[in-house]
């Protein structure tokens, strides 16, 4: 192969080097572009969406203690016994069965610490260990309860029936995604009008959506200071806020 030839086949390669080169350039400029479309050509708009909802559940817990011996078994069917006393009220007073929930059960020994004498201490002897003299039954149940006429009279029974305490009244929303998805609804409508209102304004249009991030208040839930003692009880209403962000391509 003469020098002319190899020359020409040199500035062939190089020339399909270079071809190669900005084909590749090319391709990934494209693709940058297509995952983050005009990056430096957006703008992003804010909306809030609001509902007053009414709660329609009341939820409190209650709790019971049981302590005995070291008999276990006997304990735990006098508390069992006690307990399904209470459940039995409430089921009574009309609340469903799925609504009544145990939180936690606990089966803990109960001790009798010795002082020890001072003989011991002087001497160096151990002391006295402690003792298990019984043991302790400890259980909590959650209750949901729909019909707010009867919260007081259900608070006042559960007490009544053997219930060593009763706390945490609240009022909330059983089915919380509808209520979101109305004040979700408002928020982007509310965003999609006020970037039109700024695309109107600053002469041009609005191009793709480009993202779109939630902000979820979420349902409060409110709690009612000495429950127990009311003989009525007033849910009130709750407020869901939702904020929304929506980010636009400018054209």
């Amino acid at each position: 192969m003469n020098d002319k030839l190899k020359n020409y086949l040199n500035i062939a390669l190089i020339l399909t080097l270079l071809v190669l080169a900005y084909s590749a350039y090319v391709y990934v400029d494209s693709y940058s572009k297509s995952i983050q479309p005009s990056s430096f050509r957006s703008f992003s708009v804010s909306g809030e969406g609001k509902v007053v909802a009414i709660p329609d559940v009341a939820q409190f817990s209650f709790g019971l203690i049981t302590q005995g011996d070291k008999d276990i078994a006997g304990l735990q069917k006098e508390n069992t016994n006690k307990i399904n006393k209470i459940i039995s009220f409430i089921k009574e007073s009309g609340v469903d069965k799925k609504d009544i929930e145990t939180l936690q059960y606990n089966l803990e020994p109960r001790y009798q610490n010795y002082s020890c004498p001072v003989r011991n201490l002087e001497a160096g002897l151990p002391c006295p260990p402690s003792e298990i003299i019984g043991y302790s039954i400890s259980q909590s149940v959650s209750v949901k309860v729909r019909d707010f006429n009867k919260i007081g009279s259900i608070l006042a029974g559960v007490a009544q029936n053997g219930a060593n305490n009763i706390s945490q009244l609240s009022f909330t929303i059983d089915e919380p995604f509808k209520v979101e998805s109305e004040a979700r609804e408002k928020a982007i409508a509310q965003a999609k009008s006020k970037a039109l209102s700024i695309a109107k304004a600053g002469g041009f249009r609005l191009g793709r959506l480009l993202s779109i991030n939630e902000d979820n208040i979420g349902i409060p839930r409110y709690y009612a200071l000495e429950a127990s003692a009311s003989p009525s009880i007033e849910p009130g209403s709750q407020e869901v806020k939702i904020n929304i962000n929506l980010v636009y391509e400018i054209k």
